[in-house]
């Protein structure tokens, strides 16, 4: 059963600025209908169990750059796929990592407050900040972003990207995504993972992100329940078990 929330929901009348993390822009994008139900009426889908591990390889990737960020030195791994960039050092940085801060942008357009949580950040010889993503799997396939359930990180790479460039920074449009993927040919365990990191670029294109700020503030400022997603797997079992108590 759902609980509801009497907190962090939107109100219409209210005039305080209020925040829209990646992730819920994510889920707006996913279905209207849930993202509503969460953000204006404090029902939320259930929530799943975090992956330790993959927290687990984030704080050691982490550590691992920011070693080099002190020295301002490129990871060889930037070297062996030819990015010509090194580790951006910021005083903020920790508070742009920090998944219940991260960075934010007031949009005063819509009084909503963009926010954001990256891995990390490159920076180019030529002063442009590249946004990098850490992501971790254990497939045998060629790691590429053509997966549709990939779409969702190319988004989430643009939405960083546009919160940057809206609060003043240079932005290349080439974001990176670090992959760390846990192999299986190893002949027994021993107790430990063995992963093989590699790099994807991608080309990134935010200019759908004000749009849809402003069509998420239309929608939270409705008294209508807007319309699920088409392959919302949450609506359609509400749906199902609907239809089940009305037999």
């Amino acid at each position: 059963m759902s609980v509801r929330r009497s907190r962090y929901l939107y109100s219409p009348s209210s005039a305080s600025p209020f925040k829209i993390s990646r992730s819920k822009i994510d889920l707006y994008l996913t279905c209207p209908k849930c993202f509503y139900l969460d953000r204006r009426l404090g029902i939320s889908r259930p929530s799943f169990p975090t992956f330790s591990l993959n927290l687990a390889v984030d704080v050691l990737l982490k550590k691992e750059f920011d070693l080099l960020r002190q020295t301002r030195q490129p990871h060889t791994l930037m070297k062996q796929y030819r990015i010509n960039a090194i580790p951006f050092a910021h005083p903020e940085l920790e508070v742009w990592r920090n998944n219940f801060r991260g960075k934010q942008y007031h949009h005063r357009g819509t009084n909503l407050v963009i926010t954001g949580s990256v891995d990390d950040i490159w920076v180019n010889p030529e002063g442009e900040l590249l946004i990098v993503d850490y992501k971790s799997t254990s497939t045998e396939k060629e790691i590429s972003l053509d997966d549709e359930y990939k779409q969702g990180y190319k988004r989430q790479l643009e939405v960083y990207q546009w919160i940057f460039r809206q609060s003043g920074f240079p932005v290349s449009d080439t974001g990176y995504f670090v992959f760390a993927n846990a192999g299986k040919n190893r002949p027994s365990f021993d107790g430990r993972l063995e992963f093989e990191l590699s790099i994807v670029s991608h080309r990134g294109n935010d200019t759908w992100v004000e749009p849809t700020v402003e069509a998420i503030k239309k929608c939270l400022d409705s008294d209508e329940l807007p319309a699920s997603g088409k392959e919302c797997e949450y609506c359609q079992y509400r749906e199902a078990v609907g239809g089940e108590l009305r037999e």
